[in-house]
C-alpha cells in the first residue's frame, strides 16, 4: 500500500487549522484519516514528519498531503466552482503538438501551468514525493504514466512532442553537468538505467522541445537540468505527464492539478493537438473533466446499508464528501471530481457512504443464524490435487487472475488464430484502470510462463504447477460468465519433453483411478505432432503439449518446455 512521509505543520496548515488550533496530535490524526482509508504508521512530532499508509489502491488523488487534507475537510463548495480550471471559460493560450509518431510507442501527453505559487523547500519536497508516487505506483514505475516538473519562464511555446533518433539528440540531464546523448543516458545515468525497460526493444525515443529546439525532458526517463530543474523561490510551473494509457495520464495531471490548486496556485490549461482522433478529439485541453455520473437508488443505499436513511441526509453526506447530487425522488445521480476516477458501481457510493457518515455510526447487529464454515467439494479436490501434485515434485505458483490481452492470447501465439477456442473466450473488465488488469484469466498456461520466464537464474529442472480459478463467458447463463478451477503444469530444463509430462499425468489419472487417453490435437500455444487432447472416455479435459519455440521466444524462456492444463471441474464430474 502507498506510503508518504509528510510534514505535521504542512498537514495542519492544509486542514485550515489556526496557528490558535491546538497541535494535530497522533490520535487525532488516526481519527481523521478513517475517511481516507489512511493509518498512521510512525508519528515523530520532534521533528515534524508523520508517515502515513494509504489502504485504497484506486485513489491516488489521496496519494499526497493535499489529497488527503481534500477529503477530510468537509466540502464547502463543489468542485466546478472551487476548481474552475476544469470548466474554463477561456481557451487554453499554450499548447503542445503531438507527432504521429510518438502512437507506436508512448502516444499520450497532458499538461498545465500553474501561476503564483512560492516553491518553498518542503513545498518542493511534497511535489517530487507526489511526482513520484503518482508515476512509480499508480503509473506502473513510469510505464504507463510519468510526470515532469519545468520552470515555466524558460520555456517557449508552442512544446513538441516526438520520436527522435536516441545517438542523435543530446541534453544535460538532471543530475550532470555534460552533455548526454539519449543513448548514453539510458545506459549511464542513474535514472537511465533504473527505467530504461521502458523502452525495451523501442528504435526511436520520446522528447519533449520547445519552440526554440530546447529539451525540456527525455520522457519517461530525465527532465533536462537547463529547463526541468524546478527550484525553491519558482513561482510558475509547467507540468506534463505522458503515459501509455490516455485516461490515466489524464486523470494524473488532474489530480497535480488539483494539488496544487489547494496550494494556492492559479491553474492554466494547456491544449493539446493530436495528428489523429483519440477518447477526447484530437484537439482538447487538459486539465480535462473525466467525471461520470453514477445512479443509486434510496432503496439500495438503505438495503446494503441495513438502515433506513432519509433523502435529505444521503444527499448531505454525499455533498459533505466531495460529490456531486441531482436528486429526484428515490433515485440519485451522483458524480465525483475529476480528479477521481473510482467510482464504476452503485456499491462504491454505498462505500463513499458509510466513509462519510462514519463506520462507528452505524448500530452493530448481531447475527440471529449461526453456521459453520466448511470446503465445498470442489475445493477438497483441488487440495488433494496440490499434494499429488507436490508429491510429484513440482513447486505450487499462486498468479493473479487479472492480466491482458497481450499475455493470454497474442504471447500465447492465438491472437491471429481464426479457430474459436474457450482460451480466447476471454471475460473483459468494462472499466479498468490499465490495459495491463483489463481481463479476466481464461486459463492458467500464460501465467506458468511468466513465472518460468522470470526463473531462467534458478537451477533446472523447473517443475512448476498452479490450482486456479479461470473465467470465461457463457452466454446461455444468467451471469452471462462462468467460474472454472484448472490444473495447469509445466516442466522446463535442457531435456523436457513430451514423454516426460505425460508419465505424471498418467500417475495423477492413476491415483484418481481414472481412465485417461490422448488425442492428437493441434494447437497454437504447442508444436504440431506433439500435442494432443486429454480425454475420461469421450470427454475432453485438458491440453498437453510441448510449447512452440516462438510463445518460448515471446516469453523470454531458453529451455524446452512442456506443460498440460487441466480442467477439475470436468473430472470431479465423472
Amino acid at each position: 500500500m502507498p506510503t508518504i512521509e509528510v510534514s505535521i505543520r504542512d498537514i495542519e496548515a492544509l486542514l485550515q487549522k489556526t496557528p490558535n488550533d491546538e497541535t494535530l496530535d497522533q490520535e487525532r490524526l488516526e481519527t481523521l484519516l478513517e475517511k481516507v482509508k489512511g493509518e498512521v504508521k510512525d508519528f515523530f512530532p520532534e521533528t515534524d514528519s508523520v508517515k502515513i499508509e494509504l489502504n485504497d489502491t484506486n485513489r491516488p488523488d489521496l496519494w499526497s498531503p493535499e489529497g488527503i487534507a481534500r477529503q477530510i475537510l468537509p466540502a464547502s463548495s463543489s468542485w466546478s466552482t472551487r476548481y474552475p480550471f476544469f470548466a474554463p471559460s477561456t481557451p487554453a493560450t499554450q499548447k503542445i503538438v503531438v507527432s504521429k509518431e510518438v502512437a507506436s510507442l508512448r502516444p499520450y501527453v497532458a499538461a498545465c501551468i500553474s501561476r503564483g505559487l512560492h516553491v518553498t523547500e518542503a513545498i518542493l519536497d511534497q511535489l517530487i514525493q507526489s511526482q513520484e508516487k503518482l508515476a512509480d505506483s499508480f503509473g506502473r514505475r513510469r510505464q504507463t504514466v510519468s510526470i515532469g516538473l519545468y520552470r515555466l519562464q524558460k520555456i517557449q511555446f508552442p512544446v513538441s512532442y516526438d520520436l527522435v533518433d536516441p545517438e542523435a539528440c543530446f541534453f544535460v540531464p538532471l543530475g550532470f553537468d555534460e552533455e548526454m546523448s539519449l543513448k548514453q543516458i539510458i545506459t549511464e545515468h542513474p535514472k537511465g538505467i533504473e527505467y530504461a525497460a521502458t523502452l525495451a526493444g523501442a528504435k526511436r525515443f520520446p522528447i519533449l522541445r520547445d519552440a526554440a529546439g530546447e529539451v525540456l525532458s527525455f520522457p519517461p526517463i530525465i527532465n533536462s537540468r537547463a529547463l526541468g530543474e524546478v527550484a525553491v523561490g519558482d513561482s510558475e510551473l509547467f507540468v506534463e505527464v505522458t503515459g501509455t494509457d490516455l485516461r490515466m495520464v489524464t486523470l494524473a495531471i488532474n489530480i497535480f492539478a488539483a494539488n496544487l490548486s489547494d496550494r494556492g496556485a492559479t491553474i492554466e490549461p494547456v491544449k493539446l493537438e493530436y495528428p489523429e482522433e483519440t477518447a477526447f478529439g484530437s484537439n482538447f485541453q487538459t486539465p480535462y473533466d473525466l467525471s461520470q455520473a453514477v445512479v443509486l437508488k434510496l432503496s439500495e443505499l438503505n438495503r446494503v446499508l441495513g438502515e433506513t436513511v432519509q433523502l435529505e441526509e444521503a444527499v448531505s453526506v454525499f455533498e459533505s464528501y466531495g460529490l456531486s447530487v441531482d436528486a429526484s425522488g428515490e433515485e440519485m445521480k451522483i458524480t465525483s471530481a475529476p480528479y477521481r476516477d473510482d467510482l464504476m458501481h452503485s456499491i462504491d457510493l454505498v462505500e463513499d457512504f458509510a466513509i462519510s457518515r462514519g463506520y462507528d455510526s452505524f448500530s452493530p447487529t448481531i447475527p440471529s443464524t449461526y453456521t459453520v464454515g466448511s470446503l465445498s467439494r470442489i475445493e477438497e479436490f483441488s487440495d488433494a490435487m496440490r499434494v499429488a501434485m507436490v508429491g510429484f515434485g513440482f513447486e505450487e505458483v499462486v498468479s493473479n487472475i487479472l492480466g491482458s490481452a497481450e499475455d493470454f492470447t497474442q504471447k500465447m501465439g492465438l491472437a491471429s488464430d481464426p479457430t474459436a477456442r474457450p482460451e480466447t473466450d476471454i471475460v473483459e473488465i468494462e472499466n479498468p484502470m490499465t490495459e495491463r488488469f483489463s481481463l479476466l484469466r481464461s486459463w492458467l498456461l500464460p501465467a506458468l510462463l511468466r513465472v518460468e520466464g522470470n526463473s531462467s537464474k534458478a537451477f533446472y529442472p523447473h517443475r512448476l504447477f498452479e490450482v486456479g480459478e479461470v473465467a470465461r463467458m457463457a452466454p446461455n447463463t444468467a451471469a452471462q460468465t462462468e467460474t472454472l478451477i484448472h490444473l495447469g503444469a509445466l516442466i522446463a530444463h535442457p531435456g523436457a519433453n513430451f514423454s516426460e509430462l505425460h508419465a505424471v499425468l498418467e500417475a495423477l489419472f492413476h491415483r484418481l483411478s481414472l481412465p485417461v487417453r490422448l488425442e492428437p490435437a493441434s494447437h497454437p500455444s504447442f508444436i504440431e505432432g506433439r500435442s494432443g487432447a486429454i480425454l475420461i472416455n469421450t470427454l475432453k479435459v485438458g491440453q498437453i503439449g510441448e510449447i512452440v519455440p516462438g510463445v518460448l521466444e515471446a516469453w523470454q524462456i531458453g529451455m524446452p518446455t512442456v506443460a498440460f492444463e487441466l480442467d477439475l471441474e470436468r473430472i470431479y464430474s465423472v
